[in-house]
C-alpha cells in the first residue's frame, strides 16, 4: 500500500541518513521538543518557526506524506517526529545514525492534556466523561495505547539504542535555558548565550501558543474543533489536581 510504502522508506531513512527522531507518547512535549529542535537548528533565528509549520519543519512518521516531505526537504538535520511505541522503530535504529530524543511526562498530566485534545479532535471518538476517558486511558485502550508500555519501550533502551537523550516535559517547563542547551549539546550544536537566549524567548508557551505555525489554528475545523478549546491551553504541571478538583 501506499502508507507501508512510505514507512519503508522513511525506516530506511533513518537507518542511512543523519535524522534528529523527535519521539513520545500523546500530549508530552512533542510540540515543545519540535519547536526547540528547529530553533537550535537556526541557531535561535525564528525565520523558520514563523513561516513553515511545524508538520512540515518535522513531519510526523505516521503519515502518509512524511517520505515526500523529506525528499524535497533542504533543512539539515532532517527532523522527524512520531509518537509509535519503540517495538516499531527499533529494527531500523539499531546502528542508525539518527539522534532520537525521547520526551515524557507525568502521565497525570498527560491525561488531563489528553482528555480536552480528545474533545476538540474530529478525528477521534467521543471522549466520554474524565472518569471514563481516565479508565480508558489506564486500561491503554486509547490511540497508540498504553501510556506505561510507550515508556517502558523508550527507556528501557536507552543503553542500548546508540544517540537517545531522555528528557521530561517538566524539565523544560522549570529550566528551559538549561534544557535547550542540553538538547543542543546532544545534537553537536552548541550555541552561544546570546542564541540560546534568543531559543528561549521563541519557544516559550507565550510566543507558541500564538505563533499560527506551531499552534494548530491553522488547521481546519472538520479536523479539529477550535471552538471546544485551544490545542495549547496552560503549558503546566499538576494539571490533574485542578481537574480532579473540578469534578
Amino acid at each position: 500500500s501506499k502508507y507501508s510504502l512510505a514507512h519503508d522508506n522513511i525506516l530506511t531513512n533513518i537507518y542511512i541518513m543523519t535524522h534528529c527522531l523527535c519521539s513520545s507518547f500523546l500530549l508530552s512535549g512533542t510540540t515543545w521538543m519540535q519547536e526547540m529542535v528547529s530553533l537550535i537548528s537556526s541557531r535561535g533565528d525564528p525565520h523558520l518557526i514563523q513561516t513553515v509549520p511545524n508538520w512540515a519543519r518535522a513531519p510526523w512518521l505516521e503519515q502518509y506524506y512524511c517520505a515526500a516531505v523529506l525528499e524535497t526537504s533542504s533543512t539539515v538535520p532532517r527532523v522527524i517526529t512520531t509518537h509509535l511505541p519503540h517495538h516499531l522503530l527499533g529494527p531500523a535504529l539499531q546502528g542508525s545514525r539518527a539522534k532520537v530524543i525521547y520526551v515524557s511526562r507525568n502521565p497525570k498530566d498527560v491525561v488531563v492534556s489528553f482528555y480536552h485534545f480528545h474533545k476538540m479532535a474530529n478525528f477521534l471518538p467521543d471522549a466520554g466523561t474524565f472518569t471514563e476517558f481516565l479508565n480508558r486511558f489506564l486500561e491503554g485502550t486509547l490511540c497508540f495505547g498504553s501510556w506505561f508500555d510507550h515508556i517502558k519501550g523508550w527507556t528501557s533502551q536507552t543503553a542500548t539504542v546508540n544517540n537517545l537523550l531522555h528528557i521530561t516535559y517538566e524539565e523544560m517547563l522549570l529550566d528551559l535555558h538549561g534544557a535547550i542547551k542540553r538538547v543542543s549539546s546532544f545534537l553537536q550544536c552548541p550555541l552561544v548565550d546570546e542564541e540560546v537566549n534568543n531559543c528561549v524567548q521563541h519557544c516559550s508557551f507565550s510566543t507558541m501558543k500564538n505563533n499560527k505555525m506551531v499552534n494548530y489554528t491553522m488547521v481546519p475545523d472538520d479536523i479539529m474543533d477550535h471552538s471546544k478549546g485551544s490545542f495549547m491551553r496552560k503549558g503546566e504541571a499538576l494539571l490533574y489536581y485542578m481537574k480532579v478538583n473540578q469534578t
